[in-house]
């Protein structure tokens, strides 16, 4: 399957799915998230002290809600108009639709303390770009948080980098054709970071308590030296001449 097939299928997928997929956050149904990886994002960001936080793939906003609730001034961005509007209508913070396009092309005009992807970078070539962008969403001394399916529990398939079929297994019913996905190993996760100008500060390995094994793994990340000087510079020559 070409790459850009598989990137609109994930986009297509969502939007399908928007509803169920609300349904499974709301009710709790998944598991690893009850028992382990909701509280380890929470708690990742709490430990960084942010005022202001951008959720990328916010979905139904579960956790800008959180964050808003304890002070924190939190942007949530999503390119599924359906979830943004469950996210809305469920207050607790600012949500606007943007896709991963629209943030690689720089329109998003604000910079947080935190930028933080849970469980919302699935594509390939549209996360490298997603990437790339974030220095400029990111305060001086902000960090990049990023928690995906830990690579070990990625049975299926070689360890190697590349596509992988989707699934809904765990999430509840009321879901169709799931989005496929882009696996990455450790080293691609650091390699991928490294093209956008970014560099791993921290990674945490959150564990199922009922089976020992890491439920996830939470990467941070931060603006790799002369950077983020390199970028506000590029910027203020562009606005010059514009």
């Amino acid at each position: 399957m070409p790459a850009s097939a598989s990137e609109d299928q994930i986009l297509d997928a969502w939007h399908a799915n928007a509803h169920a997929w609300e349904r499974a956050v709301r009710e709790g149904r998944i598991e690893s998230r009850r028992l382990v990886t909701d509280r380890a994002i929470l708690e990742t960001v709490r430990s960084h002290e942010p005022r202001t936080v951008i959720d990328v793939g916010c979905g139904e906003g579960w956790l800008a809600r959180a964050l808003a609730a304890e002070g924190v001034r939190v942007l949530g961005v999503d390119a599924v108009p359906a979830l943004v509007e469950a996210a809305r209508s469920r207050g607790g913070g600012e949500f606007r639709v943007l896709s991963y396009d629209d943030l690689a092309a720089g329109l998003l005009d604000e910079r947080a303390d935190v930028v933080v992807c849970n469980f919302s970078l699935l594509g390939g070539s549209s996360v490298d770009a997603l990437l790339a962008a974030v220095p400029r969403l990111l305060a001086r001394g902000g960090v990049l948080m990023v928690q995906t399916l830990h690579p070990l529990m990625a049975e299926a398939g070689p360890y190697a980098d590349g596509w992988r079929e989707g699934s809904w297994a765990g999430c509840g019913e009321g879901f169709g054709r799931p989005a496929p996905w882009y696996f990455r190993t450790l080293a691609g996760w650091v390699a991928a970071f490294d093209r956008a100008g970014l560099c791993l500060r921290d990674l945490k390995e959150p564990t199922h308590p009922h089976t020992g094994r890491p439920a996830s793994v939470i990467f941070l990340a931060g603006v790799r030296q002369g950077d983020g000087d390199e970028q506000a510079s590029r910027r203020s020559v562009s606005r010059h001449r514009t």
